[in-house]
C-alpha cells in the first residue's frame, strides 16, 4: 500500500494554489475555483485542494512536507513572502523543523529527517 494523496478544504482555492506553489508543488489539475491537485517536487505523492463553504480545521492533522536543505528552503521561501512561525527547531525525534500555516489556518512542518524519519535509533524490528 502507498499513500497517493492528501486533500485538503479551502474557502479560497485560487489563493491556496498560489500558496503552494510558492512552496515548490506543481499544479497539474485546475479545475478551480472548485479543485486543484498538484504533485511534489520528489517523489510521486500528490496534495489536493477541494472548495468549501464549511471551513473546520481539525488540530489533529498537520502537513509534513520534508526537503533536503532547510535553512536553503526556509530562505528562499521568505524571499517569496512565506511567514513561518518558528525558526528552524532541533527536535529530540533527531529532526529539524520549522512551522507555519497555510491560507486557511491547516498547520504546516517543513523539516529535514534523513535517515531518522523512518530509521531512527529507536526504531523496533
Amino acid at each position: 500500500m502507498n499513500l497517493n494523496q492528501i486533500t485538503i478544504s479551502s474557502l479560497d482555492t485560487r489563493t491556496s494554489v498560489r500558496f503552494y506553489k510558492k512552496l515548490g508543488l506543481k499544479l497539474i489539475v485546475d479545475a478551480l475555483p472548485r479543485y486543484a491537485r498538484l504533485e511534489c517536487p520528489d517523489g510521486d505523492a500528490t496534495f489536493s485542494i477541494h472548495h468549501t463553504e464549511d471551513l473546520i480545521i481539525n488540530k489533529g492533522v498537520t502537513l509534513y512536507f520534508e526537503v533536503e536543505n532547510l535553512p536553503k528552503t526556509v530562505s528562499d521561501l521568505q524571499q517569496k513572502g512565506i511567514i513561518f512561525n518558528s525558526e528552524i527547531l532541533e527536535q529530540s525525534w533527531l529532526w529539524h523543523e520549522v512551522h507555519l500555516k497555510d491560507p486557511d489556518g491547516n498547520p504546516i512542518i517543513i523539516y529535514h529527517a534523513g535517515k531518522n524519519r523512518k530509521n531512527p535509533p529507536w526504531r523496533i524490528n
